[in-house]
C-alpha cells in the first residue's frame, strides 16, 4: 500500500519548504522529497574548503527572507526551531581601479559623505531619494508581493492611482520599464555612484541596458540604506534547518537523497509521485513541483502547448563560485574600511558590466568578469576559526556553454578544462584590488556553472536565479502567461520556485503565495 499525504512536494528548496510549512500550519499532512543529500537547494552551507570554515554554497543574503510576508507569518515558529540572523550595518560597497570606493551603510551621514566626495549633487539626490523611499516602498513592495492575477493587479493599480494620482502612476510605470543605465544616468552625475548601484542589476540578469531593470538598483540602494542587510548566523542554511525542523514538528516529512522520476496522474489530475526506488507516494490534494520550468514536462510525460512554452523558458548566464579560507581579510587598496562591508563589488563601470554580460550571452568567457566579494566573517565570526576568515566569491557572468574566450587565452570549451584558468583570472582581479590576498589563501574550492547544475538541476547552466527576469519573462509572464500563480493544466499539480512569480531571491514569495491560494488564507 502506498503512503498518502495531503500535499506531496518534488524538491525541498526554500520555496517548497515555505509552502509546506504554511500548509502544515493549516493542518495539511505534507511530505517533501529532495534528490540532493540535504534540503535547501541553492541555500546550503558547508565546510567546502577546510574543517571549521563554513561557506554558503550559493545564496548568502537573507534580507528578502527576513523582510518577507512568509517570515512575518511564521517567525515565532522558525525562531523557536533555531533560526538566527546576523544583522549587517555595512551592506555593500564598490571599489574602483584608481583606489577610490563608495559604499552604503545604515548611517545616512556616512553614506552621504562618501557620495559627496564623488559628487555633491549626487549626495543631495541621495538624500531626496531616501526621504521619499517611505512613500514609494508600499507601492513597489505591494507590486512585488502581489499575486499576478487580474483582480490583484487591478486592485494594485487602483490603490496606486489613489495614492500617487495619474501623473505619479505614469511616472512609476515609466520607471518600471526603464533600464538600469537609463535611470542611473538621469538620476546621478558620478559614474562611480552609477556603477555602485548598477552592480545590483547583475545579480538578477539585468545588465545596464536591459529594460525593466531600474527597479533593482533603486531598491537595493534604498533598502541597504534604510535596513542594512541580513545574513544567517553560522550560515544561510539557518533558514533551511529551521523550516525543516518546524515542518517535522508538525508531523511533516522531509526526505533527502530521494529522486522523483514521475508525477502520477489519473483523469487529468495529479495523484502523487513515483521515486527512483519504485515507491509511489499518493497526494490527496496537491502535488507541488519545485523544479525549473523546463523540467516539469519530463516528470509529467506530457507534450501540450503549455509544456512547449515551458521548454522555451530562458535562463540567465551562469555564475562561478569560488570559496576561500583565508588567514586574514583582504587588504583592500581602497582602504581598510572596506573590510567592514558584507559585499564588495568589483564592477568598475556600467560599460564594463554591459560588455561582460554580452560576452557571456555570446558564450564567451568574459575578459574581465564582474566579482561579488562576500565577507561574511566580518559580520559573523562563527563561520571560521578564531582570527581566520571565509570569502564568498561570485564570478559574474559565466556562460553555461563555452564557445570561446573573449581574452583569447583559455582554449578549453568545457568547464572541466576552463574552470581553473577562469578562476585564476577572477583571483587576479581580486589581487589587483586587494594585493596579497592570494598569499592568505589557506584553502580554496572552485565551483563552475556545470557543478552548480549537477548539484542542483534547477540552476540550468549555472543560472542562480532560475531564469531570466526580463520583461517578457516576468510579472504576468513568469513562467508562462496565465500561470504566474504556479497553476498547470493538470489539476492539483502546481509549480513553484524561482521560475514562478515573483521569481528569484530568498523572499519565499512563490511558495508562500501558492500555499495561501491552496488554503484560502
Amino acid at each position: 500500500m502506498s503512503e498518502s499525504y495531503d500535499a506531496v512536494f518534488v524538491g525541498a528548496g526554500h520555496n517548497t519548504l515555505a509552502a509546506a510549512l504554511h500548509l502544515a500550519a493549516k493542518g495539511w499532512r505534507v511530505a517533501l522529497f529532495e534528490q540532493a543529500g540535504v534540503a535547501g537547494g541553492a541555500v546550503k552551507t558547508g565546510e567546502y574548503t577546510l574543517p571549521g570554515y563554513r561557506h554558503d554554497w550559493a545564496a548568502m543574503n537573507l534580507s528578502l527572507f527576513a523582510g518577507s510576508a512568509f517570515f512575518k507569518a511564521h517567525s515565532a515558529d522558525l525562531i523557536k526551531h533555531g533560526l538566527e540572523f546576523a544583522p549587517v550595518a555595512h551592506p555593500f560597497c564598490s571599489a574602483f581601479p584608481d583606489g577610490t570606493w563608495c559604499g552604503v551603510s545604515t548611517d545616512l551621514a556616512a553614506t552621504t559623505a562618501r557620495i559627496a566626495a564623488l559628487s555633491p549633487q549626487d549626495a543631495e539626490t541621495w538624500g531626496k531619494l531616501c526621504a521619499g523611499f517611505g512613500a514609494e516602498a508600499p507601492h513597489l513592495f505591494g507590486l512585488l508581493g502581489s499575486p499576478m492575477k487580474m483582480r490583484a493587479i487591478a486592485y494594485f493599480m487602483l490603490k496606486t492611482l489613489r495614492g500617487k494620482g495619474l501623473g505619479g502612476s505614469l511616472d512609476l510605470t515609466r520607471f518600471l520599464l526603464q533600464s538600469p543605465r537609463a535611470w542611473l544616468e538621469q538620476t546621478f552625475a558620478s559614474p562611480r555612484v552609477r556603477a555602485m548601484l548598477g552592480a545590483w542589476g547583475m545579480h538578477l540578469d539585468f545588465a545596464p541596458d536591459v529594460a525593466g531593470g531600474a527597479l533593482f538598483p533603486y531598491l537595493e540602494g534604498m533598502a541597504g540604506q534604510a535596513f542594512g542587510m541580513v545574513i544567517g548566523k553560522g550560515g544561510a542554511d539557518t533558514i533551511i534547518r529551521a523550516m525543516v525542523a518546524a515542518i517535522e514538528a508538525r508531523g511533516g516529512r522531509v526526505e533527502t537523497g530521494a529522486t522523483v522520476t514521475r508525477i502520477l496522474q489519473q483523469d487529468g489530475r495529479a495523484t502523487g509521485i513515483e521515486l527512483a526506488d519504485g515507491r509511489k507516494i499518493h497526494a490527496k490534494r496537491a502535488v507541488i513541483a519545485g523544479v525549473a520550468p523546463g523540467a516539469l514536462p519530463k516528470l509529467t510525460g506530457t507534450a501540450t502547448d503549455f509544456d512547449a512554452k515551458l521548454a522555451e523558458f530562458q535562463h540567465a548566464p551562469g555564475t562561478m563560485m569560488i570559496h576561500l579560507a583565508l588567514s586574514a581579510l583582504p587588504d583592500w587598496a581602497a582602504g581598510a574600511e572596506l573590510q567592514r562591508f558584507a559585499y564588495v563589488h568589483l564592477a568598475p563601470s556600467l560599460d564594463q558590466m554591459a560588455r561582460t554580460y554580452q560576452q557571456a550571452k555570446a558564450g564567451l568567457l568574459p575578459d574581465e568578469p564582474i566579482l561579488v566579494v562576500g565577507q561574511p566573517t566580518t559580520v559573523d565570526p562563527s563561520r571560521a576559526p578564531e582570527g581566520k576568515h571565509t570569502i564568498w566569491l561570485q564570478v559574474r557572468m559565466a556562460p553555461g556553454t563555452i564557445l570561446g574566450d573573449a581574452k583569447g587565452e583559455i582554449t578549453a570549451t568545457d568547464w572541466a578544462g576552463a574552470a581553473e584558468p577562469f578562476a585564476n583570472r577572477a583571483l587576479q582581479i581580486l589581487e589587483r584590488y586587494a594585493p596579497g590576498t592570494r598569499a592568505k589563501i589557506l584553502g580554496q574550492r572552485v565551483v563552475p556553472p556545470s557543478e552548480l547544475e549537477r548539484d542542483n538541476p534547477n540552476l540550468v547552466g549555472g543560472d542562480q536565479v532560475c531564469g531570466s527576469h526580463h520583461l517578457a519573462q516576468n510579472f504576468l509572464f513568469r513562467p508562462v502567461r496565465g500561470h504566474a500563480d504556479g497553476s498547470t493544466p493538470i489539476k492539483q499539480l502546481h509549480l513553484t520556485g524561482a521560475g514562478v512569480w515573483p521569481g528569484a531571491g530568498l523572499g519565499a514569495g512563490s511558495g508562500y503565495l501558492l500555499a495561501q491560494k491552496l488554503t484560502g488564507k
